[in-house]
């Protein structure tokens, strides 16, 4: 059992911005409940001898105020390019049942919403980010730039505990719009991260 995966990741929640949960689970989010899409782009990797570069996974969860609470409700879509092989393959790394970061977060998963193949179009360029999902919507997020830095370089939070990064650049979203698996949450105009990310297991 061997696999590596690294590519480009960003998510948007229903906190406003920034989301107090990713700096850290325990603190709470903004509002009773959190629903987020975490967006995996895969660049480049390969799982037990399967290519799965160019494909993206989104999750998307309804989790209680307090994350470690557990009894998170996940559905996720998979990229409807891939092959079923392909598709098996990336189910079972964020799924957590091949070892890496997510195999972390499973035991907070108290119902699988599902898991569907999806028509995306995924979207990164000049810290603009963006995944249109089928007929299920569409979500976008642009990074940060803080107010007098001449850079441009966008804001981060940094030594945080997350399973796509330790690093985060902070973010809001656009016009995202989503209806999937009984959920439409309001996430226009709310928090937004982004990083890439390489996992090996």
């Amino acid at each position: 059992m061997t696999w590596n995966l690294s590519g480009r990741y960003f998510e948007n929640c229903t906190c406003e911005v920034v989301c107090p949960c990713t700096a850290s689970l325990s603190l709470g989010a903004d509002y009773d409940r959190c629903v987020v899409v975490l967006v995996f782009h895969v660049d480049a990797g390969e799982i037990e001898g399967v290519d799965v570069g160019g494909l993206t996974v989104a999750a998307v969860g309804d989790t209680p105020k307090v994350m470690t609470d557990g009894n998170w409700r996940l559905g996720m879509l998979i990229d409807a390019t891939a092959s079923e092989d392909q598709a098996a393959k990336l189910g079972a790394v964020f799924g957590g049942q091949l070892g890496g970061p997510m195999e972390g977060l499973a035991p907070l998963i108290g119902e699988m919403l599902g898991v569907e193949r999806v028509e995306m179009v995924y979207t990164s360029q000049g810290g603009e980010h963006r995944l249109t999902l089928g007929d299920y919507g569409t979500v976008e997020i642009s990074e940060v730039i803080p107010f007098g830095v001449e850079t441009g370089k966008p804001a981060r939070l940094v030594d945080i505990f997350h399973p796509a990064n330790s690093e985060l650049t902070i973010a809001k979203a656009g016009d995202t719009r989503i209806s999937v698996f009984g959920l439409e949450p309001t996430l226009a105009g709310k928090s937004g991260f982004a990083t890439n990310f390489a996992w090996s297991a």
